[in-house]
């Protein structure tokens, strides 16, 4: 398979070496990424690429301002953050194409440069250059954003959250920052969550309109932050230690600077009155479902209700889409074993907070519980394997009695174990899987009560496909 695949790539390369002036002009570009994208949908098993990523690559090959030539809708809207960006994104196109817009968007949450060249072009009309769209609408990695929208700006961009996320590629959240600030102008509108202090500190710099969103106090709230991983303790302006009159997790709050008064200030749109368990939360009094019992899903609800009344929708018309015409969770997805209930819980790897909203999530269920942990992969993009960011997980909190079993999987299973123990997990609660195979017997046979699985999207996939197995014997 993999001869063929080198085989056709060789081919591919030929033809655009022959066909280079040609595919220099726009109109070629576009044709020649429409035509190999169908090509890599028809050949998957040996490109592995569903023509998601890999004609854009061949495309700026040849043509690197393609992306400035083309005729853009009049809402250019990215979505971008640490965390929470694709179940914004998700949540914004479900809204806005319930109220008759014809949405192009990144719905495979490929959000890195080659797969957003790959998804405009195919959208794009060749003769007239123009995207065929009302709203272009992108889950954006933070470090592509500049790259992707080089000419043509942002009309709107949503920010989520910016925390320690990735190191390995990404830094500390002040390099996360200033790769977000230098790739937006005062022409792009910034929908911001001003509970975070380092995505406040846009207020401070951004020539542009801006419109913030954050969340009241909730029971769950505390004084002190409950993580050993805060990563704004400081006022980004005068440097003088924050004071908070309540942490939600990590370093999202309710803030001030004792100095320089630099905090989130009156929001613009404010959630109160959240009920997880009923699903519902109010924004500016008005009442909103929310698509799960959980509550960073309170946050990407906000932030698309903020958004979409900046572009203009009436609040009827989101509450509709949101309330009643209710999108599933593109999150957490639950299952079956036996009578046992199964939460997919798709916690990201390298990023402490995503992983301590999914353990307080946990912990928030009633019953005794099993969880099964483990990743085959650190990352998707790169191969450094640096786990020192489990040490970053507050994984003492997993120190709970209606915790029966972890059961510990995948090719750093070994690891994950260590730092459980490390956390000061009991041995007799840790259980080493060797054989992936065999997870479902063994969680059977070895524990009680319901079942979380916190996994990256690979070992989520594996598991989930051995959960339909399972229920087809």
């Amino acid at each position: 398979m993999k001869t063929l695949y080198n085989i056709i790539i060789k081919i591919v390369k030929l033809f655009c070496l022959l066909f280079k002036p040609i595919l220099k002009t726009n109109t070629a570009t576009i044709i020649a990424n429409k035509i190999f994208t169908f090509g890599c949908k028809m050949l998957k098993p040996i490109f592995k690429d569903d023509g998601t990523v890999t004609p854009g690559y061949y495309a700026t090959m040849y043509n690197k301002s393609i992306l400035d030539e083309l005729i853009y809708p009049r809402y250019i809207i990215g979505v971008t953050g640490s965390s929470g960006k694709g179940s914004t994104t998700s949540l914004i196109a479900h809204v806005l194409e319930g109220n008759g817009y014809k949405v192009v968007w990144n719905k495979n949450g490929s959000n890195l440069f080659n797969a957003a060249t790959t998804l405009i072009l195919n959208h794009t009309n060749p003769f007239t250059k123009r995207i065929k769209a009302d709203v272009l609408l992108l889950e954006l990695d933070e470090s592509f954003i500049k790259t992707i929208f080089n000419k043509v700006k942002l009309t709107h961009l949503v920010i989520t959250n910016i925390t320690r996320d990735q190191p390995a590629r990404n830094g500390n959240p002040d390099i996360i920052f200033n790769k977000i600030a230098s790739s937006i102008d005062a022409n792009t509108h910034l929908v911001i969550n001003a509970d975070d202090p380092i995505v406040t500190r846009f207020k401070v710099i951004h020539k542009g309109l801006i419109t913030t969103y954050g969340i009241g106090k909730y029971k769950t709230d505390t004084k002190e932050p409950i993580s050993n991983t805060v990563d704004a303790a400081y006022c980004p302006v005068c440097e003088t230690k924050l004071k908070y009159n309540f942490y939600h997790y990590g370093h999202l709050g309710d803030y001030t600077c004792p100095k320089c008064k630099f905090s989130r200030n009156k929001l613009d749109f404010q959630a109160k009155d959240i009920d997880l368990d009923k699903q519902f939360m109010t924004i500016n009094r008005n009442i909103v479902h929310l698509n799960k019992n959980v509550f960073f899903c309170c946050y990407y609800t906000l932030a698309t209700f903020a958004l979409l009344k900046t572009i203009g929708l009436e609040t009827k018309d989101i509450q509709e889409y949101l309330n009643n015409q209710v999108l599933e969770a593109k999150r957490m997805k639950e299952y079956r074993l036996g009578k046992r209930k199964v939460e997919m819980i798709e916690s990201k790897n390298e990023n402490a907070l995503s992983y301590l909203q999914s353990i307080n999530f946990i912990k928030s269920e009633h019953g005794k519980k099993t969880i099964i942990i483990g990743f085959d992969n650190v990352s998707r993009r790169y191969s450094y394997n640096d786990i020192s960011w489990l040490y970053d997980v507050d994984f003492e909190l997993l120190n709970d009695n209606s915790i029966d079993k972890i059961f510990c999987i995948g090719r750093f299973k070994y690891d994950v174990y260590t730092r459980l123990k490390y956390a000061g997990i009991r041995e007799e609660k840790l259980i080493i899987v060797d054989d992936l195979n065999n997870i479902l017997e063994l969680v059977k046979k070895k524990s009680k009560g319901s079942i979380y699985t916190m996994a990256c999207f690979d070992m989520t996939a594996i598991l989930k496909k051995l959960l339909n197995e399972g229920m087809k014997k």
